[in-house]
């Protein structure tokens, strides 16, 4: 797998992430983040915003914070971890609990 050298990324709402997740994965209805490994160093992730409002809304998270987990989870993706075994999952979990720990001081940081 070449290195990722051009990302793209799409925030859209539960419709049009169901749409692509029935076009491209044949699975019905919103999901909170796809990726498309395009090969040649080019990936694309899209993330439901609507998704992470409402998620966040039971978790008792920042909408933020939750649409920063999505696209974290879409890079983990396109960087070659997967989560369909339990313990894939729990090697993704860590990796974006790293992550994001390591994130946190600049999502506090006041850019203005």
């Amino acid at each position: 797998m070449p290195a990722l050298q051009e990302l793209s990324i799409a925030i859209v709402d539960d419709a049009a992430i169901a749409a692509i997740n029935q076009q491209f994965l044949n699975h019905t209805g919103p999901t909170d983040v796809i990726s498309f490994d395009l090969d040649d160093g080019l990936g694309e992730i899209v993330v439901s915003a609507e998704r992470a409002c409402i998620v966040a809304k039971q978790l008792r998270r920042t909408p933020a914070a939750e649409l920063a987990l999505y696209l974290v989870h879409g890079l983990l993706h396109l960087a070659g971890l997967d989560d369909r075994t339990p313990a894939q999952r729990r090697a993704m979990r860590a990796a974006e609990r790293r992550i994001l720990r390591q994130l946190r001081p600049y999502a506090l940081r006041n850019t203005h």
